[in-house]
């Protein structure tokens, strides 16, 4: 299997190239900052790139058998499109070039999943803090499945740095209206990998938690 990671110097992404190099895949990070990646390995190619940078995604894409998307910021608290212009450009680069299978991480409480991150995030955190990055998100995932690629989103739960358990519950009615569900990025990363290897859940959005 030789995929792009997507994202791959954040927390789910770190754990995306660990776990896809573990299993002897070849393994594209892209970044817009290659000395964020950590690792080192023979199976490991980094590709400095924005996505927001059309161009740089052409000269990246070709040649994979699959983009995990676990693309993300921190640039909260105003209005932007980076998750959703940057998800566009994938999906074109992977249109022109043949790439057809797309696994983009989301979140919980997006979309038909609202309020199923429990009472703290959807009353307080989500419009307080997050409303722009989960405004974005509902954008990122309609470009996702208006795409027509062989996609999958999944959408976990608060994400933590735990171990990996090996046990998750998926499926669109994973979360909880009163408290908080959570999920490591190991699991997630885990989870995401298993999508690519068995080509499960296309066309499908599932909800992704440990407890």
């Amino acid at each position: 299997m030789n995929i792009i990671v997507i994202g791959a110097t954040g927390g789910t992404g770190r754990q995306i190239l660990a776990q896809a190099l573990e299993r002897g895949w070849r393994v594209t990070a892209f970044a817009r900052n290659p000395r964020r990646v950590r690792l080192t390995h023979p199976n490991l190619r980094i590709v400095q790139g924005d996505v927001l940078d059309a161009a740089a995604l052409d000269r990246a894409l070709p040649g994979h058998d699959a983009v995990v998307c676990a693309l993300g910021h921190k640039r909260w608290f105003y209005p932007n499109r980076i998750l959703s212009a940057g998800t566009a450009n994938v999906v074109a680069a992977m249109q022109r070039h043949g790439v057809r299978r797309l696994i983009c991480q989301s979140s919980l409480g997006v979309g038909d999943s609202f309020g199923r991150l429990g009472l703290l995030y959807t009353l307080l955190v989500v419009p307080v803090i997050l409303p722009f990055y989960f405004w974005d998100k509902a954008r990122q995932e309609a470009i996702v499945r208006a795409s027509g690629l062989d996609w999958t989103i999944v959408r976990p739960g608060v994400l933590t740095d735990g171990s990996r358990r090996g046990r998750v519950r998926h499926g669109p009615r994973v979360g909880n209206w009163i408290w908080s569900v959570r999920v490591s990025r190991a699991d997630v990363a885990a989870f995401l990998l298993a999508a690519v290897e068995t080509r499960g859940h296309l066309g499908e959005t599932l909800g992704l938690a440990n407890n």
